[in-house]
């Protein structure tokens, strides 16, 4: 760990203007971004006695190797700096709002050209505009069933939408009235459109003004003897009612509001937020925060502000974190710069937008009962982090101590090796870092020198090193352009420990490659199988850690996930290999018909049962092909004792793109990217 006072700024040095600064590690990866009125009397608070900081700023300043700055015009431009740059360099200290479920929500694909309501999940998506979250997804289901009688949408997958345009005919729900069927153009990109906004304006609150509308219409078709439309209208306007009393009323004044509360301990908080949309309840979320310095609640105020509605998207209106700026924000207790972060939600909005603390009524009300909440969600939390943290800090105390390495290995690399007899060799290589799995820097390697787990584990080794060299060296040749617009190349940042899965054969091979690129900073180990022995380089006797060592249990998950990912790429590898061995033969099946193929079907076994008229229906194909492509994929009848292989996923095959080679393209050098 480093010194603080080997990388303190001179004395006089900092300006005392407003600014935004960015603390970077050894590698030159940036690992904190903060802001502040005046930058010198920030920066030199950390570079005070180090066992007064709070654990995670001691932490933070010990792993840092350099700060540096930039100065500002006004504090509004530094919150928009601060919130750029944490999400352009993903800074490992800062505060992040990981939320404490997965709830659903309910999405509309508005960056389609028919939009689509759905249930989804997961991170929110530039163009799409969320409603919720939900607590259960058969409650989205059941609020789609009932609205969709009155706004006929689209909820159809993009498969389903495009076969039904193909033959012509809608699907179940296009024939019952539940979808106003675009897919056979019974109503214009346009009118579907309409009636999505209508959806859109129901979910928003404005229903007040939907149902009088709905009432009027009926009341003109009554008027004028067209009484099956007026039934109709009816219906309708009972539908909506049904979907408005399900929400709770809270506010009687319409309001439209985000009711914000935490609860907190010295590392950690809970953040709940009910968003009230036309005085009712339309949807609850909750995050759980890292604290990296003792900071006030009007602080955590702060970065909920910056993070949850930053970076509005201008057709949507909708935050990075899927929440749109609404006209009141309740929080218990305000920042000291309350004026600067109206302005900058009044600029996000494009509109007015009132930020304080309830003192009274029935907001005050509300904002105990999402207090509440937060409390009960912190409470749940701790008892999950009373094991999963202190084990985690258990297990990298335990390995540095068993593999004696001069600092806990905060990031951890594993490689495997998955073959069959030699034929189509790929390797998995995994990232932990303080103890979690970092999926973003995952990577797989299609190996074609080694055909036998030493041979590849000191190929993919010397390949994973030799570009890190590689980068190291560029980034040194560039002046650090690259770290300076911190975009991570492949390969920027060694781990402390690599972790191979075998024994002291591959142990051996991965050391003697780190040995012939020069790097002895990485220190080696391998996991065996048969007996979990861990070995070392050059030692003749395994390490044997305790069953039920933390250090123990966290190799092993290193290692399984290792495994799990190698596996992966390696049937997604030979199931390619399988299916255009299967189809090479095939008269007039050229290329590009044969990557149409995999795309529309999937799988090998979609394209076993699909029919010949469904085969036909990828461009290119006529009957004779069609025709040949089912007898070429027959799946043979099994022999006697015979063992049937499970299902594989396609891949379309071609030239790699760049940074993610395809399964088969023979692409050694590059690696690809697994999502997160």
């Amino acid at each position: 760990m480093a010194d603080p006072s080997t990388y303190r700024p001179a004395v006089g040095s900092i300006p005392e203007s407003p600014g935004v600064y960015k603390f970077r590690d050894p590698n030159g990866r940036v690992i904190y971004v903060g802001k502040a009125k005046s930058l010198r009397q920030r920066l030199n608070s950390y570079f005070a006695d180090v066992a007064g900081l709070h654990p995670r700023t001691r932490q933070m300043v010990t792993t840092a190797s350099s700060v540096e700055w930039t100065v500002v015009g006004t504090e509004v431009e530094a919150l928009q700096l601060e919130y750029n740059w944490i999400k352009e360099f993903d800074p490992r200290f800062n505060v992040r709002y990981r939320d404490d479920k997965s709830y659903p929500s309910l999405a509309v694909t508005l960056n389609e050209e028919y939009p689509r309501l759905q249930v989804m999940r997961g991170p929110k998506k530039k163009g799409v505009r969320y409603f919720g979250p939900y607590a259960h997804a058969w409650a989205i289901r059941e609020t789609l069933d009932t609205l969709t009688r009155v706004f006929p949408a689209r909820t159809c997958s993009t498969g389903v939408f495009k076969r039904a345009g193909q033959i012509g005919r809608p699907c179940l729900l296009g024939y019952i009235g539940k979808c106003a069927a675009p897919c056979v153009g019974r109503v214009s990109a346009e009118e579907h459109r309409r009636i999505v906004d209508d959806f859109c304006d129901f979910m928003a609150g404005r229903t007040e003004s939907m149902i009088k509308r709905l009432e009027r219409e009926m009341g003109e078709a009554a008027a004028a003897m067209e009484y099956e439309r007026a039934a109709r209208l009816r219906d309708d306007i009972g539908a909506l009612k049904r979907a408005m009393e399900k929400q709770a009323v809270v506010l009687g004044d319409g309001t439209d509001a985000d009711v914000v509360a935490f609860a907190q301990d010295d590392l950690e908080a809970a953040v709940q937020v009910f968003h009230v949309r036309g005085g009712r309840v339309r949807g609850q979320r909750g995050w759980i925060i890292d604290k990296v310095e003792e900071v006030t609640t009007g602080e955590l105020v702060e970065q909920f502000l910056l993070q949850v509605y930053g970076g509005v998207d201008e057709q949507t209106g909708v935050g990075e974190a899927g929440e749109a700026v609404p006209r009141e924000v309740l929080v218990p207790e305000l920042p000291d710069d309350a004026d600067v972060y109206v302005e900058l939600l009044e600029e996000l909005r494009g509109g007015r937008v009132s930020l304080r603390v309830p003192q009274r009524g029935d907001k005050r009300s509300l904002m105990e009962t999402v207090e509440r909440n937060a409390k009960e969600a912190f409470a749940r939390h701790r008892v999950k982090r009373s094991s999963d943290l202190t084990a985690r800090s258990l297990a990298l105390s335990e390995l540095q101590e068993a593999l004696e390495l001069p600092d806990a290995p905060l990031r951890i690399e594993c490689i495997d090796i998955s073959h069959v007899q030699g034929t189509n060799v790929v390797a998995s290589m995994v990232v932990f870092e303080d103890g979690l799995a970092k999926k973003s820097d995952y990577r797989r390697f299609s190996v074609t020198e080694g055909t036998d787990d030493t041979a590849a584990m000191a190929e993919v080794v010397r390949r994973r090193f030799a570009r890190h060299l590689k980068e190291e060296q560029d980034r040194r040749d560039e002046q650090g352009i690259a770290a300076e617009e911190g975009r991570p190349r492949r390969f920027a940042y060694p781990p402390n420990l690599l972790v191979v899965d075998g024994g002291a054969p591959q142990v051996a091979a991965a050391a003697r490659s780190l040995e012939e690129l020069g790097v002895v900073d990485v220190a080696v180990c391998g996991l065996a199988k048969r007996m979990e022995e861990v070995w070392l380089p050059g030692e003749s006797d395994p390490v044997i850690l305790p069953r039920t060592s933390e250090a123990l249990y966290l190799l092993q998950r290193v290692r399984d996930e290792a495994h799990r990912f190698a596996i992966t790429y390696h049937r997604q590898k030979r199931s390619t290999s399988m299916l255009v061995s299967l189809l090479d033969d095939v008269p007039g099946l050229g290329e590009a018909r044969r990557k149409a193929l995999m795309k529309q079907f999937g799988s090998l076994k979609r394209l076993r049962a699909a029919t010949v008229e469904e085969l036909m229906a990828v461009p290119g194909i006529g009957r004779r092909t069609a025709e040949a492509v089912q007898m070429a994929v027959a799946e043979p009848a099994p022999a006697p004792g015979g063992e049937q292989s499970a299902e594989t996923t396609l891949a379309p095959q071609g030239p790699a793109e760049q940074g993610a080679p395809r399964p088969g393209s023979g692409d050694t050098a590059e690696v690809g990217r697994v999502a997160s």
